[in-house]
């Protein structure tokens, strides 16, 4: 029989669904550990665990979780958390993560296509590298009109469910 998790799970299904689901996050970029403490995270049904709790669920060293946490609260995938006295840190995924992570985009969109608006006339609008420039912030200016609607109905699909 197969051993269960404290939520009843299959334990070993968890773990290498767990384990897939950080090796698709490095396929796209992620660091390795990072995403297995935020696959960690994110799979808990709490969405929280403490750097020791992650440390023993992936059989890691503390060491090894502190950097991928660092890492994870600097772009934003993960937050620290303290409980009213409690001296424990625990780490944090939110489950709106993907949606505030696409906004939170927008503002650095914003300032990539403002920088790449100033070369415009500093390269000329008339030469390849300020058309290649132009069509650059076209295509920003698209994908920002977009993203606001799409996330409009987003919030209007997800009041519906």
């Amino acid at each position: 029989m197969a051993e269960t998790d404290g939520e009843g799970r299959d334990e070993e299904r968890t773990i290498r669904y767990r384990e897939r689901l950080a090796a698709t996050l490095t396929a796209v970029g992620l660091p390795r550990m990072p995403a297995r403490v935020w696959a960690a995270l994110f799979v808990a049904d709490s969405g929280r665990l403490t750097a020791a709790e992650v440390a023993e669920t992936l059989k890691v060293s503390p060491a090894a979780v502190s950097g991928a946490i660092r890492y994870l609260q600097q772009v934003k995938m993960a937050f620290r958390e303290r409980e009213p006295g409690n001296r424990r840190d625990h780490y944090v995924v939110r489950d709106d993560m993907w949606q505030a992570a696409i906004t939170g985009r927008d503002q650095m969109l914003l300032q990539l296509q403002d920088t790449l608006r100033e070369g415009i006339p500093v390269l000329g609008a008339d030469t390849p590298a300020g058309a290649r420039i132009t069509e650059s912030v076209d295509f920003m200016d698209f994908l920002m009109a977009e993203m606001q609607e799409m996330l409009k109905r987003w919030q209007e699909h997800r009041a519906t469910r």
